[in-house]
């Protein structure tokens, strides 16, 4: 099993996706770091204990990889949105055995943080990017200052539900992941200072 780790929100720049931050929950994101495997930099906002969410974007500054980025971040368009979920897990390898189609596992650092992430070789997770990322840190999480904001509630809406929640079923014992028929959609519930909000 994996326990639920952060969300990310993909965005055409950083400044754009923060904004998207500000007006959906009244909050503005932390700092964040650059990932040069990927040419993408992000920034980072903490929820309850060991989990947290990021908007991320292409950087704009460092040269193309040499593969597909990860997210599908080479394909997105149209405003911020949530692009993908993360999921933790104590044996990377063990979970890509069973689920392939998550990807190969790639070596990440940023900074002081070091981690393994499986990441498809096109760059697009199944079920569209519901499936979640499996990720193992290799040292301790990111920890952050409390900004008020809880995770209530993540909504992953798809077409192929109910193959998507027995999928889900066996990777996450979570209450607070949901699973519901539709468009591809991935939508958070947040509990925030100033009451409950949404964000897409």
């Amino acid at each position: 099993m994996t326990t639920f780790d952060h969300f990310a929100i993909a965005a055409a720049t950083l400044e754009e996706g923060c904004a998207h931050v500000s007006g959906h929950l009244g909050h503005e994101m932390g700092p964040g770091g650059k990932h040069a495997l990927m040419s993408t930099h992000n920034r980072l906002s903490g929820l309850a204990a060991g989990e947290y969410f990021e908007v991320i974007a292409v950087d704009p500054a460092a040269p193309g990889p040499d593969r597909p980025r990860w997210f599908n971040l080479d394909r997105r368009a149209g405003p911020p949105r949530i692009g993908n979920w993360i999921a933790r897990c104590d044996d990377l390898d063990a979970l890509i055995a069973r689920f392939p189609g998550a990807g190969r596992p790639l070596q990440f650092e940023r900074g002081e943080f070091r981690w393994r992430m499986a990441v498809p070789d096109d760059g697009i997770l199944p079920f569209d990017g519901c499936f979640p990322a499996l990720l193992q840190w290799d040292t301790p999480a990111p920890t952050f200052p409390d900004s008020g904001l809880r995770l209530a509630e993540l909504t992953l809406t798809h077409p192929d539900a109910a193959d998507l929640a027995n999928v889900i079923a066996e990777l996450i014992d979570d209450s607070r992941i949901a699973v519901g028929t539709g468009p591809q959609r991935i939508t958070a519930r947040i509990d925030t200072p100033y009451g409950p909000r949404e964000i897409p």
